[in-house]
């Protein structure tokens, strides 16, 4: 019995002794000219942030039906961000969370395209990432800048690499909606908003990108650092499959992680202990 509370004392007294790293969540909104709206979006902030440090930044994107809350709601980031930053597995970094859209996907625009009245690509390039990392101080160029989601999120992630490679070090997709030729969301029909969201994703095909890239495009591509994410019975697994074989023809190098599971939070949240360390790694300093 002696030898059990020595032990217990032990493991308290070490787990006292760790520091500990707890980041926060801010939630920001910026007035768009591009899209009449003002935009909220959440921030989290590393442990011991100041506006006078630099940081890189993560751009950490939502999908269809979800908002800027979700990750921090119901994928539970801010732990582990906390955790991994606290071990050192990811540098101290500021995490931007961007709205897109909502759950009523019938009635109000969603997606990271531009589409009719919602010009939501040249929004996030051209007046929210210079306004938040000028608010922030942080990013502001390739090397310290990186950008990753699930879902609609991981298809806007590598498609933004994709027509932007200049702006990002890394993508990480998870559960990648790269293309809906197939109406993997819903047939091109009734032209709600919905309707839009999958006519642009269409358009926007991650996977056509790649497959008729020319040699100019693909050294661009090389550029980038590239991780495709996605669960063994998710119902997109053929489009991480099929993206990461046309990168492998076009010798783009890329990482393929296929694991169980499905299309679901749980899968998301664990994704994050790959993704955050894996945007870490290819940080540099220009």
């Amino acid at each position: 019995m002696r030898n059990i509370r020595i032990i217990i004392a032990t493991v308290i007294m070490a787990v006292a002794s760790v520091p500990a790293f707890a980041g926060k969540i801010v939630t920001e909104k910026i007035q768009s000219a591009i899209l009449s709206a003002e935009v909220a979006y959440n921030v989290y902030l590393p442990d011991g942030y100041s506006s006078e440090n630099h940081y890189p930044v993560i751009y950490l994107l939502h999908g269809l039906s979800d908002d800027y809350r979700a990750w921090d709601i119901k994928g539970n980031m801010k732990l582990v961000a906390d955790e991994l930053m606290a071990s050192g597995e990811c540098v101290p970094a500021v995490i931007v969370m961007p709205n897109a859209g909502g759950p009523d996907t019938a009635n109000m625009w969603n997606g990271y395209f531009n589409m009719p009245s919602w010009s939501y690509e040249d929004f996030f390039f051209n007046e929210f990432m210079p306004a938040v990392e000028a608010k922030l101080n942080a990013g502001g160029c390739k090397g310290q800048r990186a950008v990753m989601g699930l879902s609609m999120g991981g298809g806007g992630s590598t498609v933004y690499c994709q027509r932007h490679p200049e702006c990002f070090s890394s993508c990480y997709a998870m559960s990648a909606w790269l293309d809906n030729d197939k109406d993997n969301v819903r047939p091109h029909k009734d032209k709600d908003k919905l309707y839009y969201v999958t006519k642009a994703v269409c358009e926007r095909s991650a996977l056509a990108f790649v497959e008729n890239a020319d040699e100019a495009t693909v050294a661009q591509l090389r550029t980038v650092k590239w991780f495709f994410d996605c669960g063994d019975d998710d119902f997109l697994f053929d489009q991480s499959v099929r993206m990461h074989q046309l990168m492998r023809g076009k010798r783009v190098k890329s990482e393929l992680r296929i694991r169980n599971g499905v299309h679901n939070w749980e899968y998301w949240h664990t994704a994050l202990r790959m993704s955050l360390p894996f945007a870490s790694r290819n940080f540099s300093g220009k």
